[in-house]
C-alpha cells in the first residue's frame, strides 16, 4: 500500500493536468469558426492594440488656383499646339527659364511619354513623390525625363508634377505614335 500511496499523489496531479489541457483545447474547438478560404476552422479574433496606418501613397503637391500661380506653355506634337499650364513650383519654373526645347517622347508602358533632359530640373521645396494624373507633365528625377501622362501611373517617389494639358491632348498622346518630336514654347513666343 505504500506504492500506491506515494503514486497517487503524482498521477493524480499528471491526471489534473491532462483533464485542463483537454478542457482548454475543448473550449478553444468550440469558439472556432469555420474559414471558408481555408476549408479549416479558425480561432476568433484577439483584440490587439491598433496599428499605425502608413500611407501608401502620400498625399498630392496642391495645385495652382489662379493665374498668376501658373505659366502658360505650348506643346506642339505634329500640327496640333496645346495650351498647358506650368506650376510655380521650383521644377516648373526651372523648366519654363529653359524654353524653347525640342525633344523626342517616347512611349513608355501606354501610359506615358518620355523624353530625357541632360541637366535635372530643380526640385527645392516639392515633396519627393506623387501621383500624377492623365493630362500633365511632369518630371521624373531618377531617369532624368520629362515626362506627358496620358494614362494613370500611381504614385511614385521621384515623380514632381508640373502642370496641365487638356483631354485632347491626352487623346492625341494615346493614339499618336510611338516615338514623336515635340517642340515647348512659351505660349507668348
Amino acid at each position: 500500500m505504500d506504492d500506491d500511496a506515494e503514486a497517487s499523489p503524482v498521477s493524480a496531479r499528471t491526471a489534473g493536468a491532462l483533464f485542463g489541457l483537454a478542457l482548454t483545447l475543448a473550449l478553444a474547438a468550440c469558439t472556432a469558426t469555420p474559414d471558408p478560404t481555408r476549408g479549416t476552422m479558425s480561432s476568433p479574433p484577439t483584440e490587439q492594440a491598433p496599428t499605425p496606418t502608413v500611407a501608401l501613397s502620400p498625399s498630392r503637391a496642391p495645385e495652382p488656383t489662379t493665374p498668376a500661380e501658373r505659366t502658360d506653355i505650348i506643346i506642339t506634337i505634329g500640327d496640333t499646339a496645346l495650351p498647358v499650364q506650368l506650376w510655380n513650383n521650383s521644377a516648373a519654373r526651372d523648366l519654363a527659364a529653359r524654353l524653347p526645347l525640342t525633344l523626342t517622347f517616347s512611349d513608355y508602358n501606354a501610359v506615358e511619354k518620355t523624353a530625357r533632359v541632360d541637366q535635372a530640373l530643380t526640385t527645392d521645396g516639392m515633396p519627393a513623390g506623387d501621383d500624377p494624373s492623365p493630362g500633365e507633365i511632369g518630371w521624373y528625377a531618377p531617369s532624368s525625363d520629362l515626362v506627358l501622362y496620358y494614362g494613370d501611373v500611381g504614385y511614385w517617389n521621384g515623380i514632381y508634377r508640373l502642370g496641365t494639358f487638356d483631354r485632347s491632348g491626352i487623346n492625341l498622346l494615346a493614339d499618336g505614335p510611338r516615338d514623336t518630336t515635340v517642340t515647348i514654347t512659351h505660349a507668348d513666343s
